[in-house]
């Protein structure tokens, strides 16, 4: 586990980057995370030094390569406009269903409590939405960041666009929709493709008991999002986006350089 010391001086790292609106070197060694919760922290100085709250969560099942699918999102990060400004030069995406919670599900003391069941966790859950996660790194050369630091840096979150209600969402079938991405020059993605957590609600599930086990939990109004069904779309900037999913509404943004 880093100290303190060590802790801000990644978070500081990683928020020069962030200012920059310019990608930059990969954290350095001297302060550089190797563990989940060295990441986690540096997550969490990362949103204190900013004067953020969490507005939300981005999450997924754990896999052997990335370890924990985790971040907080800033609530500034949470996105209604048609334009939204990425840095990088370029623009990434994801279709994905988000759930918004009604009310509270604060820790329960563990192991003695029983945790969170489905119902419980239904039951909190307001409304779900159909939404688009904009996709960044604060990396230059993102494939010689580690895992670690990867989740430091928010997991790859530069924002959620937050799009239309999906009513009775727990009465579809879920575990695989067809997401088709389009612009005027032709289609990005057009392909029925499974949930990366195999469904919406396992992806919440593991969130749920994964911040239970670390003494935290999830807030009324704060938003989950669960996974792409589409991986990671390249899509061009400057340019009218169009994205269905499921035939659960549409979504149109336009991508736009950071500073303009």
């Amino acid at each position: 586990m880093l100290s303190q010391q060590q802790i801000d001086q990644a978070a500081q790292h990683l928020i020069t980057a962030r200012k920059a609106e310019k990608p930059g070197p990969c954290i350095p060694e001297s302060c550089r995370p190797a563990d989940v919760d060295s990441a986690l922290a540096i997550q969490d100085r990362v949103l204190e030094l900013l004067g953020e709250s969490i507005g939300g969560w981005k999450c997924g099942l754990p896999n052997p390569v990335t370890g924990p699918i985790i971040s907080h999102i800033a609530s500034s990060a949470l996105l209604r406009s048609s334009k939204c400004a990425v840095f990088g030069g370029k623009g990434q995406i994801e279709p994905e269903i988000a759930f918004v919670m009604a009310r509270d599900l604060p820790p329960r003391a563990t192991p003695y409590s029983t945790p969170y069941n489905d119902d419980e966790i239904r039951a909190a859950i307001g409304e779900a939405r159909f939404v688009l996660e904009l996709i960044t790194t604060r990396f230059a050369d993102k494939a010689s960041a580690t895992p670690p630091e990867i989740l430091a840096d928010a997991f790859n979150n530069h924002g959620l666009v937050i799009g239309p209600v999906v009513p009775d969402v727990f009465q579809y079938d879920l575990d695989k929709l067809h997401a088709k991405i389009t612009t005027p020059s032709g289609a990005l993605f057009d392909k029925v493709q499974p949930h990366p957590s195999g469904n919406p609600m396992n992806s919440m599930r593991w969130l749920v008991h994964f911040l239970n086990s670390r003494g935290q939990g999830l807030k009324a109004g704060q938003i989950v999002t669960t996974g792409s069904y589409a991986g990671i779309v390249d899509a061009p900037l400057q340019t009218p986006i169009h994205v269905e999913l499921g035939g659960f509404g549409v979504l149109d943004v336009e991508l736009i350089t950071a500073g303009r």
